[in-house]
């Protein structure tokens, strides 16, 4: 059957990507690095494409933010709390784009999944 998809992007500290992959190739949730320079946000990021299931889409961002957040203080925008509630990103919704701690996460709609 169809399953409905998201492709996060998810802008990371080189520093914090590692932990971030480790944990999701953990959880049987592939991501693909795309070698990425210039000055998006800072110097020294890593960008990584991860495809998911809709209902997977909270668990990949707690785990960003887990993992890019623990190695600074960063105070966590309280609208994206687990706490919130309803779904932090609609079905319908455009690209959202997060603030997580030390990342920066771009959520999109995938019309169509194949693997060939």
């Amino acid at each position: 059957g169809y399953l409905a998809m998201k492709m996060i992007f998810a802008i990371v500290r080189k520093e914090d990507e590692g932990f971030v992959i480790e944990r999701l190739n953990k959880e049987k949730i592939s991501v693909t690095k795309l070698s990425s320079t210039g000055g998006f946000l800072r110097k020294g990021n890593a960008t990584l494409m991860i495809g998911t299931e809709d209902d997977k889409v909270d668990f990949v961002i707690n785990v960003i933010k887990e993992e890019c957040s623990r190695r600074q203080e960063v105070m966590i925008n309280p609208s994206y709390s687990s706490g919130s509630k309803g779904p932090v990103l609609g079905y319908t919704a455009p690209p959202v784009s997060v603030e997580v701690g030390g990342a920066t996460v771009f959520v999109v709609n995938v019309e169509q999944f194949l693997k060939l």
